[in-house]
C-alpha cells in the first residue's frame, strides 16, 4: 500500500509539474502577441518616419508629416492593439464565420451572404475620392505592416485567440474597412424588425390596442394604416413559434436594441467660458473589448482625436482644434420589406409591375469547420435580395407562394459613406461639416457639431423617397409587385433635419423624434426614445449657462423620468393600505415595497434597492397585462415602455382593456393587476437576492455585461477576459444600461455609453473623453480593463492635443521607419 501510495504521489507531482510546465509554455506563447509600444519598427509602405507615441492610458498620438503615414500608422496601432477584433469583424461581414466556429454560425453567414455586403463594399471603393482612397489603401498597409511583424518575429501570432482558432490572416484591404461600415449599419438597424413585429402584432389585436403596445412617440403625427392581414389573401393568423436560439455572434440586432445615443451642445451665449460644448455618449452593445478605441491623428488640416472603431481609418466621434462633432443614431426608416409573389408556374419569377421575372441568381459556397462545404442559391428581386423566412420570423408573416426581400440603403453600391467621413475629420467650421455629410449615405446619423462660434444639428444618411400612395408607408411589409409601393430614388440631402444656431442656444438628441412632418419627409414613425430626452430637457433648461462640469453631471445622470411618472399614476390607489397586514406576509412585504418606492426620487443608484423594486415591477406589471392577448408573442415585449404603461392606466383610447384578463370570467381592474404583478415581482427577487427588502442592491443584479464574444463562455477563461461591474442606470436614464430583459439576470446591463465625450471650446485642451474597458483587445495586457473602472465611477481622462502632454507619461514611444527594396533589415 505505501509502494502504491508512493508511485500515485509521484505521477501527481509529474503531472502536476507537467501542466505548470504546459501552463508557463501557453502564457509564454499567447504573452509573445503583446506588443512592445517602446521600440522601433521597420516597415513597407510607408513613404516617411512615423512617431506612435502611447500616453499614460495607451491611447495612441500618431505624427507623421504626411495624411498617408498617419492613416498607416492608425492601421499599425489598430492591428497591435485590435487585431482578433478586426479580423472578427471582416469575417462577420464576409459571412466566414464558419470556417472557425463550425456549423453553429452555419445560418449567420448565410444571411450575410445573401446581404452581399462584402461585394458590395469592393465595388463602392471606386466611388470613393482620391483622399479617402489614399488614406484606405494606407490603413491597410499599416495593417498588413504589423502583420507582417508579427509573421517575421513570431510574435504570437498577433492574439491570444489565435491560438485556438485559425491563425490564417490574409492582408487586409481597402473592401475590408468599407464593409465595416456597412456591418455597423447592420447592429444599429432595427426597421425590419419593427415592421416584422407590427404586422405579427396586428394579426392578434385591433387598431386601438395595436396603437397601445406599438405607439407612436408622443406628439401628432399618427396616420391609419390598413390591417396587415388585408394586403395579403390567404395569411393564415400570427401563431408564434418557440424562437430560435440566437448566436452571440449575429450582428442583427432584436426588437428595441439597436443603436442608441445621447449628444447635446451649447452655444456661447449658453456657457460660462462663452465659447461652445458639445457632450456625446453613443450606445451599443458591451463587449470586452470595447468596440471603441481611442486615438489621434495629425493631419495637413488639423489634428484630430476622439473614438475610432477598428477597421475603418477614422475618429467617429471627436474634435480637432476648430470643430467638435458627435453621432446619435437617427433611427431613419431606411429599409421596407416587400412580399414578393412568385409565378404558380415556376418559383424561378417573381411578380413585378411589368409582369413576371426570373430572380438575379448566384451561388455561394459557405465553409464549414469539421463538414464538407454547403451550397447556397442566393437571390435578388428588383427591390433587394431574398431574404429566408427564418430570418426575423419572417416566415411566420409571409403567404404561401410569396417570398421575402428587403430594400435598404445599405445596399446601395454607389456609397461615399466613408468620403464623407473623411471630410468630416478635415472640416474647419460647422458649414463644411453639414457639407461633408452631402456624400453620406448609411448608417444614418445624427451629427451635432461646434465650432468656436456656432453649434448645429444635422442628420445624414439617404432618406428613401417613398411614393404617397405607398400602402403601408414603410411601417408593414407591403406587396413588392405594386409600383405605388416602391421607392424613387432618395429625397436631397436638404430634406434631411438640420438646426443651425437655435435661438434657445441649446440642441439636444435622445434617439427622439426631431420633426414633425407629413409622410414621406417623415423621417421615422419608430424612434430610440421618449423618455430621456425629457429629464435631458430639464436639466439643460434648469441653468442659464453651462460648464463641462454640468454637461459632465447630465451625461451620468440616473434619475429615471420614466419611474417618476409612472410610479404616482400605477401606485396611486395602493399607496395607503387599509388594513395591518401580518408581519412576513407577502401582503406586509408589499407594504414595505411601496413605502419605500413613495419615498424614493427615481435615481436608479447602484446602491440601493427602490430601483431594483421598480424594474422588476414594471417588467411583471407589463407581462401580465399583454400575455393573455399575445401569447407567446408578449415575449418580444420583454421592456417595460412606458408610453403603453401611461395610456392603459389613463384609458387613453380604451386601453385599460389590458387590465381584463380575457380568459377569465370577472373583470379585472388595472389597479388589481397592479397589486399582483408587485407581489409576483417581490417574490422573483426575494428568491434572487434573500428576503431583506433594504438589503438589495440594484448594482448586483445590473452589472454591465461587458464579455468576450468567444472566450466569454468558456469556464476559466472567462474569469480572465469578461469585464464584470455594478452599475447605476437604467432603461430610460441619459447613463443609460439597457437591461438584457431574458435570461437568469433580466436586469444586466448589456448595452450602454461605451464610449463618453465632453469637448469644451472654451478650452479645448481640457475635453475629456472614456471608454468602457482599455485600449488593448489582450486580455494578457494591464490595458486590456485599466480604463474600465475609471469609466464605472463616472470619471474620465484628458483629450488634449498637446503633443508635450501625450510625451510626459508616455508607456512608450515607437518609431515606424520606412524599409526600401534592397534595404537592409534591423
Amino acid at each position: 500500500m505505501a509502494l502504491t501510495f508512493r508511485w500515485l504521489l509521484r505521477l501527481f507531482l509529474l503531472l502536476s509539474v507537467l501542466a505548470l510546465a504546459g501552463l508557463a509554455l501557453a502564457y509564454y506563447l499567447a504573452s509573445r502577441s503583446l506588443p512592445d509600444y517602446g521600440r522601433d519598427y521597420q516597415v513597407k509602405g510607408a513613404v516617411g518616419p512615423i512617431e506612435i507615441v502611447r500616453d499614460s492610458y495607451s491611447v495612441p498620438h500618431i505624427f507623421a508629416e504626411r495624411d498617408r503615414d498617419a492613416y498607416f500608422g492608425l492601421g499599425f496601432a489598430h492591428a497591435q492593439d485590435r487585431l482578433w477584433q478586426m479580423t472578427m469583424l471582416r469575417r462577420t461581414a464576409e459571412g466566414r464565420l464558419s470556417e472557425i466556429f463550425g456549423p453553429r454560425t452555419l445560418e449567420v453567414d448565410d444571411f450575410m451572404r445573401r446581404l452581399d455586403l462584402y461585394n458590395l463594399a469592393r465595388e463602392s471603393f471606386q466611388y470613393q475620392d482620391a483622399d479617402t482612397k489614399v488614406a484606405l489603401q494606407a490603413y491597410a498597409d499599416g495593417v498588413n505592416a504589423w502583420l507582417a511583424t508579427v509573421r517575421k518575429e513570431a510574435l504570437g501570432r498577433g492574439a491570444p485567440e489565435f491560438f485556438l482558432f485559425s491563425r490564417k490572416i490574409r492582408p487586409w484591404v481597402p473592401a475590408d474597412s468599407l464593409v465595416i461600415m456597412r456591418l455597423m449599419a447592420l447592429k444599429l438597424s432595427g426597421q425590419v424588425q419593427a415592421e416584422v413585429l407590427r404586422a405579427q402584432t396586428s394579426m392578434l389585436v385591433g387598431k386601438n390596442r395595436l396603437a397601445d403596445i406599438l405607439p407612436d412617440a408622443p406628439g401628432p403625427g399618427g396616420i391609419a394604416l390598413p390591417e396587415y392581414g388585408s394586403l395579403f389573401n390567404g395569411l393564415k393568423k400570427f401563431a408564434a413559434l418557440p424562437p430560435a436560439p440566437k448566436d452571440p455572434l449575429d450582428p442583427v440586432p432584436d426588437f428595441g436594441f439597436a443603436g442608441a445615443s445621447n449628444a447635446w451642445a451649447a452655444a456661447p451665449s449658453r456657457t460660462a467660458g462663452k465659447s461652445t460644448l458639445l457632450a456625446n455618449d453613443p450606445h451599443l452593445g458591451f463587449t470586452a473589448p470595447s468596440i471603441w478605441m481611442l486615438a489621434r491623428l495629425q493631419l495637413s488640416t488639423g489634428d484630430v482625436i476622439g473614438a475610432t472603431i477598428p477597421g475603418m481609418p477614422l475618429i467617429l466621434s471627436g474634435r480637432s482644434k476648430k470643430l467638435g462633432w458627435g453621432i446619435t443614431s437617427s433611427y431613419l426608416d431606411d429599409q421596407d420589406v416587400y412580399i414578393e409573389k412568385l409565378n404558380p408556374d415556376t418559383d424561378h419569377e417573381y411578380l413585378t409591375p411589368d409582369g413576371y421575372k426570373a430572380f438575379k441568381t448566384r451561388k455561394t459556397i459557405i465553409k464549414i469547420k469539421g463538414q464538407a462545404p454547403v451550397t447556397r442559391t442566393l437571390r435578388w428581386t428588383e427591390n433587394g435580395p431574398v431574404i429566408p423566412g427564418k430570418r426575423y420570423d419572417l416566415a411566420s408573416i409571409t403567404p404561401e407562394g410569396h417570398v421575402v426581400s428587403l430594400a435598404w440603403t445599405a445596399l446601395d453600391p454607389v456609397d461615399r459613406s466613408m468620403t464623407s467621413a473623411i471630410h468630416l475629420m478635415q472640416a474647419q467650421n460647422v458649414s463644411q461639416a453639414i457639407e461633408a455629410g452631402r456624400l453620406y449615405n448609411s448608417p444614418s446619423q445624427n451629427l451635432t457639431l461646434i465650432d468656436k462660434d456656432s453649434i448645429a444639428f444635422q442628420m445624414i444618411g439617404k432618406m428613401p423617397n417613398r411614393q404617397a400612395r405607398s400602402q403601408s408607408r414603410g411601417r408593414l411589409p407591403s406587396p413588392g409587385w405594386l409600383a405605388q409601393n416602391r421607392w424613387l430614388g432618395y429625397l436631397p440631402y436638404e430634406n434631411n433635419p438640420r438646426i443651425i444656431n437655435p435661438i434657445g442656444g441649446i440642441i439636444a438628441n435622445t434617439n427622439n423624434k426631431t420633426v414633425d412632418r407629413p409622410f414621406p419627409n417623415h423621417v421615422s414613425y419608430v424612434w430610440g426614445d421618449t423618455q430621456r430626452i425629457e429629464r435631458l430637457q430639464n436639466l439643460l433648461g434648469s441653468r442659464k449657462v453651462h460648464t463641462q462640469a454640468s454637461f459632465i453631471e447630465a451625461q451620468l445622470d440616473e434619475v429615471s423620468f420614466s419611474a417618476r411618472a409612472l410610479l404616482p399614476l400605477i401606485a396611486r390607489d395602493l399607496w395607503y393600505p387599509t388594513d395591518t397586514p401580518e408581519p412576513g406576509s407577502s401582503k406586509a412585504m408589499r407594504q414595505q415595497a411601496l413605502a419605500m418606492l413613495a419615498k424614493w426620487n427615481g435615481e436608479m443608484n447602484e446602491h440601493m434597492p427602490e430601483p431594483l423594486i421598480y424594474a422588476a415591477w414594471m417588467r411583471a406589471l407589463q407581462q401580465r397585462l399583454i400575455r393573455d392577448e399575445l401569447g407567446p408573442l408578449s415575449r418580444e415585449f420583454l421592456t417595460p415602455d412606458p408610453v403603453f404603461l401611461e395610456r392603459v392606466f389613463r384609458n387613453v383610447d380604451g386601453a385599460k382593456a389590458w387590465c381584463d384578463v380575457i380568459q377569465s370570467t370577472p373583470t379585472e381592474t388595472c389597479d388589481q393587476i397592479a397589486r399582483a404583478s408587485l407581489d409576483a415581482a417581490l417574490l422573483e427577487l426575494v428568491r434572487g437576492y434573500g428576503p431583506r427588502i433594504e438589503s438589495w442592491r440594484w448594482g448586483d443584479a445590473h452589472q454591465a455585461m461587458q464579455d468576450h464574444p468567444i472566450l466569454g463562455k468558456i469556464p476559466l477563461l472567462s474569469w480572465l477576459v469578461n469585464i464584470r461591474q455594478s452599475t447605476s442606470g437604467g432603461d430610460n436614464t441619459l447613463m443609460r444600461g439597457k437591461t438584457s430583459a431574458t435570461g437568469s439576470n433580466p436586469y444586466a446591463n448589456v448595452k450602454g455609453a461605451g464610449y463618453r465625450g465632453v469637448y469644451d471650446f472654451s478650452d479645448p485642451d481640457s475635453s475629456v473623453y472614456i471608454i468602457s474597458t482599455g485600449q488593448s483587445g489582450n486580455f494578457l495586457s494591464r490595458h486590456y480593463d485599466d480604463l474600465a473602472q475609471i469609466w464605472r465611477r463616472g470619471e474620465y481622462i484628458p483629450m488634449s492635443l498637446d503633443p508635450k502632454l501625450a510625451r510626459a507619461a508616455a508607456v512608450g514611444i515607437s518609431r515606424l521607419i520606412p524599409s526600401y527594396p534592397g534595404q537592409p533589415s534591423k
